[in-house]
């Protein structure tokens, strides 16, 4: 390997893009608005000449996210009602799934979703039946 010649592509490179571990707000900013650009370009194009380099800048970005803005879990009546409005559903557009009763108290926070449920609530959103399973 040609190491001098890899310096002199990798400060051009840099220079340009700073692909690096993010560490601050700005460098975050920086690096979700390069990958919005690329977005624009390669989409989801997995044979875009860019699409490595969105990988990249992607993995950077949601490491980043983990560490500094992680998303905490949804108690799972939250996850349903957000499920439920997100979708325009009432409480009897899942009658034949959940008694409505039983509906009433798992949003009010009076009972919990039982295996049996989460199993036929993830058959019906089409999700993971672990999203109604508390953590």
């Amino acid at each position: 390997m040609d190491v001098m010649a890899l310096q002199a592509a990798w400060q051009a490179f840099d220079s340009l893009v700073h692909l690096r571990p993010i560490h601050t707000e700005a460098e975050y900013d920086r690096m979700v608005t390069m990958m919005n650009a690329m977005l624009k370009v390669a989409g989801d194009d997995k044979h875009h000449p860019l699409s490595s380099l969105l990988e990249l800048a992607a993995e950077l970005v949601s490491s980043y996210e983990q560490e500094h803005h992680p998303i905490a879990a949804a108690e799972p009546k939250d996850a349903l009602r957000f499920l439920m409005e997100s979708r325009g559903l009432k409480q009897e557009d899942l009658s034949a799934i959940i008694p409505q009763d039983n509906l009433s108290a798992i949003l009010a926070g009076k009972r919990k979703i039982s295996a049996t449920m989460a199993g036929k609530l993830g058959g019906f959103f089409g999700i993971s039946p672990a999203v109604f399973v508390p953590r």
